[in-house]
């Protein structure tokens, strides 16, 4: 296999994740990195990154660059995705795809003019546990799964800043409705509704219930009743609520049921396998998604999650915005 040569787009959180699982791969180099914050380009250097930008447009000029990893704030996903599928490059685009229906499909359609490989991270595709539960699915062993119910809540951009620890600053951007597309819904909402959907197919209705806890103009909990094409219904409840993490899925078959669930590590455990290899079994499947990524591009074959699949994302999550449902 050739050596993929990625540039990462975007050194926040998930860019730092992307960046040291690329550094990692067997078959990848990370040889660009770009970033408005001069600090995480310093950092970039030190992890082996030869070449660092302070202006994507400018690395994505660089022929030697294949592919790019557009860690950017959901906002920013239209414009750089575009530019890079213009500029050639494949690309692994962060989820949500984007802000709306229209931008997600405005991106596939770029891409599928300059014949781009395009895939959109989530992570609970690459999770074992979840795997297996699509396994399970698939070999029948559940039966006919008639309802699913999925949680998914966690402090979001509220973190306690408890005592013995420095405060956190948190973007702007994440507070700004227009530059984020929505709540925690888009944000949390989308990972299970992508993964509720690789599991059932299509959805043909979708209703939420929206709780505002915060006080700001998006929710920040949202209470889903989803029913799918095969006509499995699906409850999907996401939160910025709790100062605890939680990820369940729990499916209910006219044979057998099943759950898996996605769980905090001990602390002294994550930090043995960080210096042990490198990264946590917390974080696998992020490893897991960009090294499947890679292999695409090595074998000439299409990456999933597709765009098409961020678009119908999209589409439940705009239906599910519209179909509100009051309770008294």
């Amino acid at each position: 296999m050739k050596t993929v040569r990625l540039g990462i787009i975007g050194l926040g959180y998930i860019g730092q994740k992307h960046l040291r699982n690329g550094t990692k791969l067997q078959h990848a180099q990370v040889l660009a990195a770009s970033d408005v914050s001069r600090k995480a380009l310093v950092g970039a250097k030190n992890a082996g990154v030869r070449k660092t930008f302070t202006d994507y447009k400018q690395m994505l000029k660089d022929p030697a660059i294949d592919a790019v990893v557009i860690g950017l704030p959901t906002h920013l996903h239209l414009e750089c995705a575009k530019a890079a599928a213009e500029a050639g490059k494949h690309i692994f685009l962060e989820k949500p795809i984007a802000r709306n229906v229209a931008e997600a499909k405005e991106i596939v359609s770029v891409a599928n003019k300059n014949s781009i490989k395009l895939m959109i991270g989530y992570p609970l595709r690459f999770n074992k546990e979840f795997c297996e539960l699509k396994n399970r699915i698939s070999d029948g062993t559940l039966g006919d799964v008639e309802t699913a119910h999925a949680l998914y809540v966690g402090f979001g951009p509220f973190f306690h800043r408890a005592e013995g620890y420095a405060p956190t600053p948190v973007p702007e951007w994440w507070f700004n409705k227009e530059l984020t597309g929505g709540g925690v819904l888009i944000d949390l909402g989308s990972h299970v509704i992508n993964l509720l959907r690789w599991y059932f197919g299509e959805i043909s209705d979708i209703k939420a219930h929206f709780k505002h806890r915060f006080n700001m103009d998006f929710e920040d909990t949202a209470l889903c009743l989803a029913k799918f094409k095969n006509k499995t219904t699906a409850v999907i409840n996401v939160g910025w609520f709790t100062q605890e993490y939680g990820l369940k899925v729990e499916l209910f078959g006219s044979v057998k049921h099943a759950v898996a669930q996605h769980a905090p590590q001990n602390p002294f455990k994550t930090v043995v396998q960080v210096i042990a290899r490198g990264r946590a079994e917390f974080f696998e499947p992020h490893f897991s998604e960009l090294e499947y990524f890679v292999n695409c591009l090595n074998q000439d074959r299409n990456p999933s999650p597709t765009g098409q699949d961020g678009i119908r994302d999209m589409e439940a999550i705009a239906r599910a915005y519209e179909n509100k449902i009051e309770l008294e």
